[in-house]
């Protein structure tokens, strides 16, 4: 078919260039590795830090393989409501609601608030799904360089007279593993009369008491207008979810095209999420073990030389800039025992392939050496 001529064309432009990607099966293994492509390999790829995605067993008795229907017709199970409760609890908010997956929250929220007369302002490195929404919406868009407020505070200043305006970012940045500087944000938010929404994907569960997240770490979350995060990553299960003021969460209810127009979570993966909520909760020695692996592993590669951009958290990049390199360093990483996954362009910025490694913790000192000792071998060759 003609289609397939074209497809199969651009198919292999991207393979020219050392852009394309394929699927291939893992299997996570309880400590901290992984089953991949035949061999055992430390699992240094996955976003499950606090260890949890292997501890949490199936509830009793657990039913509901599918909500079944939309949750505003007869989909919304008791356990939606439990759950909603529980993450407002943690979070400090009035309310919350409960999305299939952190994409669809985010391009269903953003286009929720905004239209065509409004404004988003961006970070450049936001998550593509913040820019969908954004390209939903209709909006504005206003993308200020990464992390540099005094550029979003002149666009603020510039663009002034929209009816509405939306600062958004990432909390932790999930290529970089740098983070925002929540206090001067909601600072620039209430100076120049803006909503704030921030995206808390990889560090609900890291940061904070409980791992309430890093508004909650920063003593801002009170002043943020809605707290976006996933249950995907450090609580090792799926779904998302926005926190807020009750007004808000009702708005939401109303008028998300991806909560009105789509079945809810299955009520088994939402019990998981709830179990996933408490242990964490409760399992203070989690987060303390993975800040402990992710301070090792930056200090031992910046040591090394090997440039890790700005990381403060989990997440650590190792910048090897062409991707065709970052293709060949992520293929003998695995040769030799390493399950790091080569990230280039699109999701990252040209000249910045990488290797991003995901601390979690799972992972044993004893692993974590002889890993370092591995990255910079296979860096240097």
């Amino acid at each position: 078919m003609a289609i397939d001529e074209q497809l199969a064309k651009e198919l292999n432009a991207l393979r020219q260039r050392n852009l394309h990607r394929s699927l291939r099966t893992s299997q996570p293994l309880s400590d901290g590795y992984l089953q991949f492509g035949g061999k055992r390999l430390l699992n240094l790829a996955s976003n499950d830090y606090l260890g949890l995605c292997e501890d949490l067993e199936l509830p009793d008795g657990g039913r509901g393989a599918g909500a079944t229907a939309s949750r505003l017709i007869v989909g919304n199970y008791p356990g939606f409501d439990a759950l909603e409760a529980d993450v407002a609890e943690l979070k400090g908010t009035e309310a919350a609601l409960v999305f299939g997956s952190g994409y669809l929250a985010n391009i269903g929220i953003i286009p929720a608030l905004l239209g065509r007369h409004d404004a988003a302002f961006s970070d450049r490195l936001n998550h593509a799904s913040i820019v969908d929404g954004i390209r939903l919406s209709g909006a504005n868009h206003y993308r200020y360089v990464h992390n540099d407020l005094a550029h979003l505070d002149q666009l603020l200043s510039e663009h002034a007279s929209h009816r509405r305006k939306l600062i958004v970012t990432d909390t932790v940045f999930s290529m970089d593993g740098d983070i925002a500087d929540l206090q001067r944000l909601v600072e620039l938010k209430e100076q120049h009369n803006a909503i704030l929404m921030i995206d808390e994907a990889h560090s609900s569960g890291v940061f904070g008491a409980r791992g309430a997240g890093l508004a909650d770490a920063a003593g801002i979350a009170d002043r943020v207008d809605v707290q976006m995060g996933t249950f995907s990553k450090a609580y090792g299960c799926y779904g998302a979810y926005a926190a807020g003021s009750a007004t808000m969460i009702e708005y939401l209810v109303n008028h998300v095209r991806t909560v009105v127009y789509t079945t809810g979570l299955p009520p088994v993966v939402v019990e998981l999420i709830r179990q996933s909520l408490a242990k964490s909760s409760a399992e203070q020695w989690r987060r303390e073990r993975l800040e402990e692996n992710a301070v090792f592993m930056r200090q031992a590669l910046r040591e090394a030389g090997l440039d890790i951009g700005g990381s403060t958290t989990q997440i650590i990049p190792v910048i090897v800039g062409d991707a065709g390199r970052a293709v060949e360093v992520g293929d003998d990483l695995q040769a030799a025992g390493i399950a790091a996954v080569a990230i280039r362009p699109p999701t990252v910025p040209e000249g910045t392939a990488r290797i991003r490694l995901s601390m979690s913790a799972k992972h044993q000192r004893a692993d974590l050496e002889q890993a370092v000792a591995t990255i910079i071998r296979v860096v240097a060759k």
